[in-house]
Parts: C-alpha cells; structure tokens; sequence
C-alpha cells in the first residue's frame, strides 16, 4: 500500500511515517509545507529509507496536491496537516483558517476529483483519514461524562472551531461527493520530537536549565494524555479496519490535572538526573495568568475503537513519562535547539 501523509513532518506526523515504515512494507510520500511546527530533522533516521519520498508542499496549493496524486497515485491518505497551537490561534488565528479549513476543503476536493477517477480495486480500497483533536467536544466539567463520538461540538477557542469546520468539510464530502473518508479524535499527545512549545517538553527544559516551569491559573485543568506511538498505531488500525463515514475517539483514559503532570515529571527527572541540594525542580513551577478561555477540562471515551477495532493503548501514563523523560535527557541538545517558547497546555 502506498500512504500520502500530510503533516509528515510535524510531531505526530512524523511518529506515523517513522512507524509504518518500521511495522509494514507500505509505502509513505510524505508532504509537508516545513512551517515552524515541522522539523525535517524528525524524517534523519529515514535518509536512506527507498520507500519514503518527501515533497515540500502546501495543501492549500490545489495545483501542487494535484500533482502528487497524479504522480504517486496513493491507496489512501492520512491528512494530519494542520495548525494546533492553541496559544498561538488565540493571538493570530488567520493562519488557523487557511490551514485548517481552507486547506482542508482544497484537500478534500482533490481528493474527491482523484478519487472518482479511480476505478475497480484501488477505488473500492481507496481511503481518505482525518486526524482530529478531543477540543472540538469543547470543555467537559467534573460532573458531565467524557464525550464519546455522538456528542455535539463545543469548540472553545479559535483552533478547535477550526478543527471542527474542518471535521464537518470531511463529513459533507463523504454524504455529498461519496468520498469514503474516516475521522479520529485524539486526546494530548506526548513523546520523544515533541517541540517545546508544548507541555512536557516544555516542563523538562526549564526544568533542566533551572528556569521556572509555567502553570496557567491554578493547574487544576484536567487532560487526558496518549503516547505518540499508540496514536499512530490507532491510526493505522483506523484505517484499516475501521467502518468508512465512521468516527474514532483516541484515547488511553489518563486523565490528570495539568499541576500533577509536572509535578510527575519532576520526580521522575529527579530520580535520573537529581537536582542540586536545594533546588528541587519542583519548586521551579510558577503560576502564570490564565490563557483565556482556558477549558476546564477535555474528556473523551475510546469504547468504540477497543470494542470495534481491539486498539489499547501498550503502555500506562508512568511508564510513557518515565520512557519520555529518559529521551529527552538523550536529545537534551534538540531541546535547547529551539527558541524559548510560549508554552501551551
């Protein structure tokens, strides 16, 4: 099989790309416009990998996409393309309607036109996966239950309202165009590669360079957190398995306040690189001015991929965290490689 993967060069993007290649003879051309979210030094290790071809281009650019399908003619795609800092659509979110909706619906409808052209086998095997985020159920307090994929959108900031236009572009162009897409919705991420405008890695860079962690509000907000690589394998098992028009929530059930993550990470960084007397990294962690309209809360259920498609997740919260902080004592040289971010949770 031969995968177009948009976004392959961002964090999840590239944990796709890097575990298809590993678990299975597909093939992955790999397209990616190498905004500041990309990082081509996540593709290294693939260098001299014959069955992975990248191409710099912009999902916008209706004429660029057009011509990959023609010339890769892909069995399906995986489109992970996206905006997704929640920070940054809140002070500038022009850049979160292009890539997100424009650049959607300009994808939907090459795929569309490349689709209806296919004939026999390849069109009947033929694949369109939307990759989505928990966000766009909107906030869910302590007393309302996760949401599962039946519940009504709530998006709450400029990012996850673009997320959820999006969601619904990918729903009209299945019910109107017979496109045969699918659709995930996945909790927080976390992993080695991630960028450190992002919680974790945030977190353990300031911490190793004593600087102070930042908390938004009180840092009771609560977020379910996944592992990378059992994101990407739920997408692959998605697409292969899962039922075309269907939607799969994504999601290990570890729900945690933001404070007692960090709070994790801490210790966990102090029992393989203590802090010096005095200094415990804990007590680097400050309390900064809430993000506004900071949700209180994303909950999301996973019964219909464990009950329908047999995903878990492989490994618990501690034993992701404990395998991510030992990564990133590693890498700690790829973390200092970036500017000092605005940090998002």
């Amino acid at each position: 099989m031969k995968l177009l993967i948009t976004g392959g060069a961002g964090f999840i993007g590239s944990a796709l790309v890097r575990h298809v290649l590993r678990s299975s003879s597909h093939r992955v051309v790999n397209i990616d416009r190498l905004t500041y979210a990309a990082n081509r030094g996540w593709l290294d290790t693939l260098a001299d990998e014959p069955r992975h071809l990248f191409e710099c281009v912009d999902i916008c650019d209706s004429e660029s996409v057009r011509g990959v399908l023609k010339r890769h003619a892909p069995d399906a795609i995986i489109h992970l393309a996206a905006e997704s800092n929640v920070d940054r659509s809140i002070v500038e979110h022009e850049p979160f309607l292009h890539s997100n909706i424009v650049g959607t619906t300009r994808l939907l409808d090459e795929a569309g036109r490349y689709f209806h052209a296919l004939t026999g086998a390849a069109r009947e095997n033929f694949r369109f996966l939307h990759v989505s985020t928990d966000e766009v159920y909107g906030s869910r307090t302590a007393d309302r239950p996760a949401a599962d994929e039946a519940t009504a959108y709530a998006p709450g900031s400029p990012y996850s309202a673009s997320k959820a236009a999006a969601d619904h572009m990918v729903h009209a162009w299945a019910r109107t165009y017979g496109l045969p897409t699918l659709v995930t919705h996945s909790c927080n991420n976390y992993g080695p590669y991630q960028q450190p405008d992002k919680l974790v890695p945030l977190a353990l860079r300031n911490a190793l360079a004593g600087h102070a962690i930042p908390i938004y509000g009180d840092g009771r907000q609560r977020r379910d957190w996944l592992h990378v690589d059992d994101h990407v394998r739920a997408l692959l098992v998605v697409l292969e398995r899962g039922r075309i028009g269907e939607r799969y929530n994504i999601a290990p059930g570890n729900e945690i306040a933001n404070l007692a993550l960090v709070q994790t990470l801490c210790r966990e960084l102090h029992a393989r690189r203590p802090a010096d007397a005095g200094h415990e990294y804990e007590g680097l962690i400050s309390f900064v001015a809430d993000r506004a309209g900071h949700d209180e809360r994303y909950g999301i259920q996973a019964c219909k991929i464990r009950r329908e498609l047999g995903w878990r997740p492989s490994q618990s919260l501690q034993q992701g965290l404990a395998a991510t902080v030992q990564w990133y004592l590693a890498h700690q040289h790829w973390l200092e490689s970036f500017p000092s971010p605005a940090h998002e949770h």
